[in-house]
């Protein structure tokens, strides 16, 4: 497949590379002024957020700590499925510690409420969540987000991590990908 064909398979660009990299610096000010003093650790959720926690992590000028956790919701879908799964869990003991997710993009919800419930059940001072992408539209139950980047339509999409089928992740912005590609 060659790029001319990625193309045909997306509606429109979302957000692009330059306005995710703006979004993200100003997160991580907005984070280093909140965390001031305290130590962060990044927890990922994986496959996902690994561009997101990559470029956040870069964009903070104090010392952050990174663990990965993969958890599963969706099975071979596009929706979540709601009953998660962890895959691989954190090798951190979060006794104590500022603990702030670093996730790609809030759909329903689901998965980042259970996510936050179980890390705040380990000992964790504090839980908050930084996503990059959040759909409101989407949301079946209320997860409190400290930072945001954007809110974007209730549309598949794909590119700075997201995938369909393990494909499209590479891709340097957040487009929609056409229904044509996965109905």
């Amino acid at each position: 497949m060659d790029a001319r064909e990625i193309e045909a398979d997306l509606t429109e660009v979302l957000v692009t590379e330059a306005e995710v990299h703006a979004k993200l610096a100003e997160l991580a000010r907005r984070i280093e002024a909140d965390y001031e003093g305290r130590d962060i650790l990044l927890v990922g959720v994986l496959k996902g957020a690994v561009m997101v926690m990559a470029d956040l992590a870069r964009e903070l000028r104090s010392h952050v700590q990174m663990d990965w956790m993969a958890v599963s919701s969706y099975g071979a879908g596009t929706k979540s499925s709601g009953v998660v799964r962890i895959l691989k869990d954190l090798d951190t003991d979060l006794t104590g510690r500022h603990v702030l997710i670093a996730e790609d993009i809030i759909d329903s919800g689901l998965t980042l409420s259970w996510l936050r419930e179980n890390l705040e059940s380990r000992g964790a001072a504090t839980v908050e969540i930084c996503a990059l992408l959040r759909k409101p539209d989407a949301a079946k139950v209320e997860v409190d987000v400290k930072y945001v980047g954007f809110d974007i339509p209730n549309q598949f999409v794909v590119g700075y991590g997201l995938d369909y089928a393990e494909r499209y992740r590479n891709l340097r912005d957040v487009a929609i990908l056409a229904p044509h590609v996965y109905s």
